[in-house]
């Protein structure tokens, strides 16, 4: 046994773990746990400029790639509160992610010492495990069962919280002998999903919805191959699009009242049976219960037993890892078509994909000042199959959803649940960081980009590259679109005179923040676009930047300040404010050109 500071044990841990990359901010209460990183050498550290654009970082790692975890660091006090969103990003959409924070001595906590808070308490709600390790000689301890909890399960956050005396405080630890501890995670049974395949196949309109559970486990694959085994349809959920790509005959659209296709509700509308699996049904995708479970069963299949009936109670319920669940029912589906008892749904089959070939919204747009579908059409034509989207919220990831296109798992990373505004440009940092070989794009409305901005300058100072279009029409339009009805239209507008902008009207226009000249200031490049028939030379231009100087790269699009992007609240009501396709070039992007 050798015997060293608990911080040196940790870090120790960290790279057995797997867990080597590092997002946050140093400070006085958690600088011994720096100085064990600065000796070990192993763990890679990125330098934010505020400690939840850290947690964002750290979570957008998380996402980028299978087996990822991402870790954010902190001091005490302040550094642990600024985690929370971070936190409750990571939670609500099942994602693993380790937060360190440094705290005042044991001795000195219940005495409100400078930054001492009690983070514990604070983080418990947002996270599998928050624990002040009081003890020593508990620290090893703390972070084996830190992850195990973040990969059993449903996936989740933890927070480890280290009083500097603890971090400082030697013990016996020897790395040889640590191992990680067993990772738990249900496996349905046989005779569980031969009774959820039968259900399936009774059904004349069956449906398979794909959620993010499925990306969570890596089982994407299978899914695919469960689908083309039984020729059925498939609904991947906002979390779990890139399960089955876009073009595949079998991806039948996305349901729900905002991020969805007009094919995909109409698709769901003439099921009569849904198998969901590692899906939660949240409410923007099923809309009213009572429209969305009409004359239809239904299997859940999730790792979580109490998130199975937590919104509507299924006809079968299997708590199951959905790895292990894809893996079980693609062998019995093999073995009925061996002996020739699957059911043809080609017909089926041929009618979701005359919906996908005919109901198309719009986006193919000339106006000036440009409307935002234009971007999307254009962004299709620019970025190719291997693209990586980011975003969080607002009618820009509202309207991106229903008109980008995606071909992979983990090629659309969103902050789904949470939807905290500033999260995606430290997410594509992290995803930046964790995929450096893949083009990765951002997208954001004005507000959620000002958010974090300064965030940007850490792309520059550590060489992040990645694309980011600003889609900037001063508002809050999500917002102004929801108070309609209230008309606050005025409350809620980002239009000011920004009398220190030179030359205002040939730059900002009345929009406000010059994007472009703080991006610049922050180290970036940015390009502005003001006529639609330029944004396929400003996306070209925008790859040049980034590839000449590996820094981020701002595409600001400047868009007309009132738009309403569709949307209702319930699945088959949703309103289409804007014209519908009525030809293929009105929507010359779409995955299958328009049949009239």
């Amino acid at each position: 046994m050798s015997k060293m500071r608990t911080v040196d044990a940790a870090v120790a841990i960290l790279e057995k773990e797997g867990a080597i990359e590092a997002f946050g901010l140093p400070g006085a209460a958690i600088n011994p746990f720096y100085s064990a990183m600065r000796a070990h050498g192993g763990i890679r550290h990125t330098l934010a400029r505020h400690v939840e654009g850290a947690s964002h970082m750290a979570d957008g790692f998380s996402r980028a790639k299978d087996g990822n975890i991402g870790i954010c660091i902190g001091t005490s006090g302040p550094a642990g509160t600024d985690m929370i969103t971070g936190l409750y990003a990571a939670w609500a959409d099942s994602i693993p992610m380790l937060c360190i924070t440094g705290q005042a001595p044991v001795a000195k906590l219940h005495k409100e010492d400078f930054q001492a808070v009690d983070i514990e308490s604070i983080a418990k709600p947002v996270t599998k495990m928050a624990m002040t390790i009081l003890e020593p000689g508990q620290v090893p301890g703390a972070f084996q069962k830190a992850f195990q909890l973040m990969r059993s399960g449903r996936p989740g956050p933890v927070l480890l919280d280290l009083p500097i005396d603890v971090q400082m405080a030697e013990i016996e630890f020897d790395i040889d002998t640590y191992e990680p501890l067993p990772v738990e995670k249900p496996k349905a049974s046989r005779k569980q999903l031969e009774k959820a395949l039968d259900m399936l196949l009774s059904a004349k309109h069956p449906l398979i919805v794909a959620g993010g559970g499925i990306i969570n486990a890596g089982a994407s694959a299978q899914l695919v191959e469960l689908a083309e085994t039984l020729n059925v349809p498939v609904i991947p959920t906002l979390m779990g699009w890139g399960t089955i790509p876009d073009d595949h005959q079998l991806m039948a659209g996305m349901v729900g009242l905002q991020t969805s296709h007009r094919y995909g509700n109409e698709n769901y509308l003439q099921s009569d049976f849904v198998i969901g699996i590692g899906n939660r049904w949240a409410n923007r995708h099923t809309g009213g219960l009572e429209t969305y479970t009409a004359g239809r069963k239904f299997v859940h299949i999730d790792i979580e037993p109490t998130q199975i009936g937590r919104v509507f109670s299924p006809d079968l319920g299997i708590a199951s890892d959905a790895g292990a669940a894809l893996a079980g029912l693609v062998e019995l589906a093999k073995e009925r078509a061996a002996a020739g008892s699957l059911p043809d749904y080609s017909a089926w089959v041929a009618e979701c994909a005359d919906r996908k070939a005919s109901l198309h919204r719009k986006t193919h747009f000339e106006n000036i000042p440009i409307k935002p579908q234009r971007v999307y059409e254009e962004m299709n034509k620019s970025f190719g199959r291997d693209t990586t989207y980011v975003s969080t919220i607002g009618l820009s990831q509202i309207a991106g959803a229903q008109m980008l296109h995606v071909f992979g798992p983990r090629k659309w990373i969103n902050a789904g649940q949470a939807g905290p505004l500033g999260w995606t440009a430290p997410a594509a940092l992290g995803v930046a960081r964790s995929n450096p070989d893949q083009t990765v794009v951002a997208l954001s409305g004005d507000y959620d980009f000002q958010f974090m901005i300064e965030e940007l300058a850490v792309g520059a100072q550590f060489n992040l590259p990645y694309i980011h279009v600003v889609v900037n029409n001063s508002y809050l339009g999500l917002i102004r679109q929801s108070q309609r009805g209230f008309k606050m239209e005025q409350n809620v507008s980002l239009a000011f005179e920004n009398i220190n902008s030179s030359h205002l009207s040939e730059e900002t226009r009345g929009y406000g923040v010059d994007h472009l000249k703080v991006a610049e200031g922050l180290g970036c490049k940015a390009v502005r676009v003001e006529d639609p028939n330029d944004l396929g030379a400003a996306f070209d231009k925008a790859k040049a930047l980034m590839g000449e100087f590996q820094v981020p790269v701002v595409v600001e699009v400047i868009l007309e300040k009132v738009t309403n992007i569709s949307m209702g609240v319930e699945i088959n009501a949703v309103n289409e404010f804007e014209e519908l396709a009525e030809s293929a070039a009105d929507a010359p992007t779409a995955i299958l050109a328009l049949q009239a």
